[in-house]
């Protein structure tokens, strides 16, 4: 069970959200805030997995909230409800360490899918800002890199495990995964090393994000 707190200044637009989450016998909205002190004050007596957080808040807005969850309450997830698709208010959330940042005219099967994502411990961008991201980004050509002259070959098992080693997984859990025996996995991740003469896996994931190589 997730246990959400869920603050939102506005009545209808949280009762709203409410009941979409609550549509999931997965998750349950045990409490509910119209500021960010608010949240503060419920914390100190409810076992919250996860706070979902209107930006535009009186008193305390979302943003100061973050900060203020984030340094007394690090290990619970924080998801960003907002209005706004600015950048700078996305860059401003990831960079306060929101777990998440959600549009308010999402759906209610991606609202219920990001809390989800999130509880496993990963980010989430709702799918609306990725793809509008992606456009400026191409747009501005700013992706674009020199490749060498003679193309890197990479074969399709060895694309399948870069994309999960960007996941993060280890290489026991890429071997439960794709059922291949752990030391073929690290015979992939050391050839995937060889062909883009990346020292760790960090570098890897640039070679493969700059490359195009990870979704």
């Amino acid at each position: 069970m997730i246990n959400i707190l869920l603050a939102e200044d506005h009545n209808i637009v949280r009762n709203g959200i409410k009941m979409l989450l609550e549509s999931d016998p997965e998750i349950q909205v045990l409490g509910e805030a119209v500021n960010g002190f608010e949240v503060l004050r419920q914390m100190a007596d409810k076992t919250i997995d996860m706070i979902l957080v209107d930006i535009n808040m009186p008193e305390m807005d979302g943003m100061q909230l973050l900060r203020e969850l984030k340094e007394k309450y690090s290990g619970v997830k924080v998801v960003m409800l907002s209005m706004h698709d600015h950048e700078k208010y996305v860059m401003e959330a990831f960079k306060n360490g929101s777990d998440g940042y959600l549009l308010k005219n999402i759906g209610a099967d991606e609202l219920l899918f990001a809390v989800k994502f999130v509880q496993q411990g990963r980010k989430y961008l709702c799918a609306e800002l990725t793809m509008a991201m992606m456009d400026n980004l191409l747009q501005s050509k700013q992706y674009l890199v020199s490749m060498p002259d003679n193309e890197v070959d990479f074969s399709l098992r060895e694309l399948e495990i870069l994309q999960l080693i960007a996941e993060g997984l280890t290489n026991l859990e890429m071997s439960e995964k794709l059922f291949l025996s752990k030391r073929t996995i690290e015979g992939h991740r050391q050839s995937l090393l060889d062909k883009t003469g990346s020292k760790n896996s960090a570098a890897l994931i640039r070679y493969g994000v700059l490359h195009g190589l990870i979704q």
